[in-house]
C-alpha cells in the first residue's frame, strides 16, 4: 500500500510538472528531462509512468478536460438559466486559463501543430465546442434565445471568441482579463437572449475566483 501511494504521488507530481512545462514552453520545446527535474523525480521514474512525451501530453490534456468539465457542470447546476450558465462558464474558463497551468496547458496542447496528428483539434477544444453547442441548442428549446437567432451561428461565435481569447493571450495576457469576457457578453447578450435583462454579463466575482485557481488541486484523477 505504501509503495502504491508513493507511485501515485510520483505520477501526480509528474502531471503537475508536465502541465507547467507544456504551458510555459509548448509541446515542441518541452523535454522529459525538464519535466522530471521540475517534478523532483528521476528520469527512470518518469519513464516508468509515461513511455513518451506524447503519452504525458495526452495525460495532461485529459486531466485538463476533466477539470474544465467539472467547472462547466458546476456552472450548469448553479445558474438559474442556461445562458447564465454559459456566461459563467466562459468567464471562469478564461480565469482558469490565466491562473491554472493545467487548463492553460490543455488548451495549448489541443492546438499545438507540432504534435503527432498535424494540429488536429484536441480533446479539450473539441469538448468545449460540443458543450457550447449542446447548451445553446437546449437554450433554444427553452425559449431563451432571441427570435431568429441561429443556434449554430451563436455557438460558433461564442466558441471562436473564447478560444480566440485563449490563443491571443500567448502574446498579451490582457486578453484573459475579466473585463474582456464581461465586455464580450455585454455586447452579445442583447443580440442573443430573448430576455437579456435576466442574464448577467458579469457573474459573481467570488465564484469566478473560486473556479480559477490551484493547478495542482485541479489535476486529481483516478489512476
Amino acid at each position: 500500500m505504501v509503495k502504491q501511494e508513493r507511485a501515485a504521488r510520483t505520477r501526480q507530481a509528474l502531471i503537475v510538472a508536465a502541465a507547467e512545462v507544456f504551458a510555459d514552453r509548448g509541446y515542441a520545446l518541452a523535454t522529459l528531462p525538464a519535466v522530471s527535474k521540475r517534478a523532483g523525480v528521476s528520469a527512470g521514474a518518469l519513464h516508468f509512468h509515461f513511455a513518451s512525451k506524447e503519452a504525458l501530453a495526452r495525460e495532461v490534456e485529459g486531466a485538463a478536460a476533466d477539470s474544465v468539465e467539472k467547472m462547466a457542470a458546476g456552472c450548469r447546476t448553479s445558474a438559474d438559466t442556461l445562458l447564465q450558465s454559459l456566461v459563467n462558464a466562459t468567464c471562469r474558463l478564461l480565469a482558469a486559463v490565466s491562473g491554472d497551468p493545467l487548463v492553460r496547458a490543455g488548451f495549448r496542447l489541443s492546438r499545438d501543430p507540432s504534435r503527432k496528428g498535424g494540429g488536429e483539434v484536441g480533446v479539450l477544444s473539441q469538448w468545449w465546442c460540443e458543450w457550447v453547442q449542446d447548451l445553446i441548442d437546449e437554450a433554444e428549446k427553452e425559449g431563451e434565445l432571441a427570435h431568429g437567432v441561429s443556434p449554430e451561428d451563436a455557438a460558433a461565435a461564442i466558441v471562436a471568441a473564447t478560444v480566440g481569447f485563449e490563443t491571443l493571450s500567448a502574446w498579451d495576457l490582457d486578453w484573459l482579463a475579466r473585463e474582456r469576457a464581461v465586455g464580450f457578453w455585454a455586447f452579445l447578450l442583447p443580440l442573443l437572449a430573448a430576455a437579456p435583462q435576466q442574464v448577467l454579463a458579469e457573474p459573481d466575482g467570488a465564484s469566478v475566483a473560486n473556479e480559477s485557481g490551484g493547478g495542482e488541486a485541479s489535476i486529481e484523477r483516478d489512476g
